[in-house]
């Protein structure tokens, strides 16, 4: 059970495919906050992740680690979809926009592997990811207002990805 210092996030598993993708969504919704302490309570206090060629370690390495990269993705709109999934594992594929410091647009691909712990805190993320720009003639397909994207948008699909 959980902690006196962490709390149990729900949906727990093992997940069906309504529970997983309620927990796709909410990570999402999360993560388009862009508020690193927010997003790392999601996580176990030794959570381990693989992202891109950088191996974080614990909720303080989450935190540094979205801090450094909101700092440097601006204007970033994430959307997720899940996968697949099965007992505690959910695999995520998810494209994300986002502006440099030189005003250049960046859209970003790629897959999750996540594991939870019975209180539903995510034990291990490793995601792959891609960055292509975006030229001008492509233009950004992201301009919900920041925060949570609308529920009336379907996902990667509408998009055509």
């Amino acid at each position: 059970m959980a902690t006196a210092t962490t709390a149990a996030r729900p949906p727990f598993p093992p997940f069906t495919r309504e529970s997983a993708m309620q927990k796709v969504r909410l990570a999402e919704d999360a993560w388009n906050t862009r508020d690193p302490a927010r997003v790392a309570l999601a996580y176990t206090i030794d959570s381990r992740w693989r992202n891109r060629s950088e191996f974080i370690n614990g909720r303080n390495e989450i935190i540094a680690f979205l801090s450094r990269k909101w700092a440097k993705e601006r204007d970033y709109r994430l959307i997720k979809e899940m996968w697949a999934f099965t007992g505690n594992r959910i695999a995520v594929r998810f494209a994300y926009e986002w502006l440099d410091d030189s005003v250049h647009w960046y859209r970003s691909y790629g897959n999750e592997n996540w594991e939870f712990n019975d209180d539903g805190l995510m034990a291990s993320r490793f995601a792959s990811i891609n960055d292509i720009p975006i030229s001008q003639d492509r233009k950004s397909k992201y301009h919900w207002v920041l925060g949570r994207r609308p529920d009336d948008h379907q996902g990667l699909s509408d998009l055509g990805l």
